[in-house]
């Protein structure tokens, strides 16, 4: 039976879920990432790609190049929030998929040809998506994932292109050899170096000679450059952890900042887990010092998502890392053995109320945004992720507490 891959790409999905967001983005050029020194670029518009700006580039750089670009430091709930909305219709749609990254999908329709059409399949599922999510996505479709990859990348934005059986040689052959996946900067210099530009070169080279240039890696990219691929698609399964971190612009002994913003973090990585439907029975806790040193610690506790069980812990094994002499760069946080479930009630700990305060506290944040509602002791963490701020210039709600 012929192969039939499906590869979908969201189009530069931060920046559009972004202009999903605020319609005043529309075609203006847009940077999403960290807005420090420190920053790099996680998403441009194509508007900031003609000044030579790229993701991966020092945010200090992109803005220098293209000074007029709007800059958004992003936030990772409410991405993972609309890719699980592409994602839940992927599944409903496509008999195999596999979930690559937070925008990037393949699936496996070989064999619909003699219901559907493939293609035609393909197209609709496309439709689909845009009309249920707002969001502009692209496709490739081909025998194998390198050429589906590559045909969408160059069905780019928001088209779609197909490349029939038995032309993805003379398809990949014009193109330039840092199309191929798997050619880094340094690889592309390499094979520049060498005088080779197009990947017609590479299909017209002994597959030898590209072996004692890169050694193995070599034949894998003289198979990709010949349109050559038999890696599966591999099944979509929920992820096992969750995490986040941050990367300070200057190092800080600030200890009462540093709890601040691990209380921050929990109280978000504890929405996410009950958004999900989700419970967490392993947390850790990462420190970075400045002389680069990194120290984790993590505990297993009972299953839950509950921010009033997870934050005394995550304080717990942070108090057993933090060294106080030395200045830290960065902080994280991971849970982990995840399972699917909701929160139970403790019938000795828990009371009604707070369990009728957790619910409400989600429902806010569904509807307007994860950093809608926190607790004042995280104020100072407001750069863990972009403060959505829906309440037409009205500050977010604050919750005091106890102390830890």
């Amino acid at each position: 039976m012929q192969k039939t891959i499906l590869h979908l790409d969201l189009d530069t999905f931060f920046v559009s879920v972004e202009r999903l967001i605020n319609s005043e983005l529309k075609n203006k050029p847009i940077l999403v990432g960290g807005t420090s020194d420190r920053g790099v670029v996680a998403a441009c518009s194509y508007e900031t790609r003609g000044f030579g700006v790229h993701s991966g580039m020092p945010m200090k750089m992109a803005r220098e190049l293209c000074p007029e670009a709007v800059v958004i430091r992003g936030n990772a709930g409410t991405y993972s929030k609309h890719s699980d909305l592409v994602t839940e219709i992927i599944k409903e749609k496509v008999p195999v998929f596999e979930k690559s990254s937070i925008d990037e999908f393949y699936a496996d329709l070989s064999g619909m040809d003699r219901f559907f059409g493939c293609y035609r399949y393909a197209s609709e599922l496309r439709r689909t998506i845009m009309r249920e999510t707002g969001l502009p996505i692209s496709f490739g479709l081909s025998v194998n994932k390198v050429v589906s990859k590559v045909a969408t990348n160059e069905a780019k934005p928001n088209n779609q292109l197909k490349v029939d059986l038995g032309y993805e040689k003379p398809f990949l052959a014009p193109l330039s050899i840092k199309k191929i996946p798997m050619v880094g900067d340094k690889t592309y210099q390499i094979l520049r170096n060498l005088g080779l530009r197009q990947v017609r070169t590479i299909q017209e080279m002994p597959v030898d000679v590209m072996q004692r240039v890169l050694g193995a890696n070599g034949k894998v990219i003289w198979k990709r450059a010949n349109g050559v691929d038999n890696t599966p698609v591999i099944p979509f399964s929920d992820r096992k952890s969750i995490s986040t971190e941050r990367t300070f612009d200057r190092d800080t002994i600030d200890v009462v900042r540093l709890r601040g913003i691990l209380i921050a973090m929990t109280e978000n990585l504890a929405y996410q887990l009950r958004r999900g439907e989700k419970l967490t029975a392993c947390i850790a806790v990462k420190v970075r010092y400045s002389d680069f040193n990194t120290y984790s610690k993590q505990m297993r506790i009972p299953y839950t998502s509950a921010d009033h069980i997870l934050i005394p812990r995550i304080l717990e094994l942070f108090n057993s890392l933090y060294n106080k002499r030395m200045l830290v760069r960065l902080v994280g946080i991971r849970f982990s053995h995840l399972v699917p479930g909701n929160y139970q009630i403790n019938l000795f700990e828990d009371t009604e109320e707070a369990l009728n305060l957790y619910a409400a506290m989600d429902r806010l944040r569904e509807r307007f945004g994860d950093k809608s509602v926190i607790r004042a002791s995280g104020m100072g963490a407001k750069t863990i992720g972009r403060m959505v701020n829906p309440f037409n210039g009205q500050p977010p709600i604050i919750l005091a507490h106890r102390k830890q």
